[in-house]
């Protein structure tokens, strides 16, 4: 029965995997193609999107390795550019609890945004976040990105720009649809308000994509020092 149950989760993390899986295939293989044209062979591309998993800060190296800076300032770039999944990681862990430690250590691996944003909402279902259900979106996000650098490193040239289809604000829709699912939290409004300002404001100064991380910084600190209105529960001896 506990076999059947597991199954069954993992289905369902494959089909609540589905809309990212489709909205990210035109930056996968975009990812291969600028790849190629930055002088990766198709092997190293797939390598750097299997290992690094991470779309925004393989972008931002392969701008660095086209400009031969040192080693150590590539490494520091793509942590900066992905410091966001440490937040993650923080939020999430709390909630998993109940894995051992090897299962948290793969958990980790596939912790990307929209798998942070899908496991939140999980979180809120009787019995939490399983890890059938867990793996069962990760992989599909993960296989999918991996294959689409392979494509695109073939032939993903062909596709050198998504503005043109309108292909690019796929994920930007998927993304404000996860967020509007989070509208009934405490805080919500402001908090949503002030990490969408600031990057904004961090796009047109700082630059792409490190107003990601400056935005979510942003609304992590209003949310740290701004009261959610609920009152502290009196025990009783």
């Amino acid at each position: 029965m506990a076999g059947q149950d597991a199954r069954s989760d993992f289905w369902r993390g494959v089909r609540a995997g589905l809309p990212v899986a489709v909205s990210i295939v035109p930056f996968g293989i975009l990812f291969g193609a600028l790849a190629i044209d930055n002088g990766f062979t198709t092997f190293e591309a797939v390598l750097m999107s299997a290992t690094v998993y991470a779309g925004a800060s393989q972008l931002v190296g392969l701008q660095l390795f086209g400009q031969h800076v040192p080693a150590w300032l590539i490494v520091f770039s793509i942590f900066a550019v992905n410091f966001r999944h440490v937040l993650y990681s923080a939020a999430i862990g709390r909630r998993l609890g109940h894995w051992p430690n090897w299962k948290k250590a793969i958990g980790f691996f596939f912790l990307v945004d929209p798998q942070y944003a899908e496991a939140e909402r999980e979180a809120g279902r009787p019995g939490g976040i399983g890890f059938s259900w867990y793996m069962g979106m990760g992989l599909l996000i993960y296989l999918g990105w991996v294959v689409e650098a392979w494509i695109g490193s073939i032939a993903g040239r062909f596709i050198t720009d998504p503005h043109a289809l309108g292909l690019d604000f796929l994920l930007p829709i998927y993304f404000l649809g996860l967020v509007m699912e989070f509208r009934h939290r405490p805080l919500w409004l402001p908090v949503v308000a002030v990490s969408a300002v600031v990057s904004v404001v961090a796009y047109h100064t700082v630059g792409s994509p490190w107003h990601v991380t400056i935005g979510a910084l942003a609304g992590i600190l209003l949310a740290a020092i701004m009261p959610t209105g609920r009152r502290p529960q009196t025990v009783l001896a």
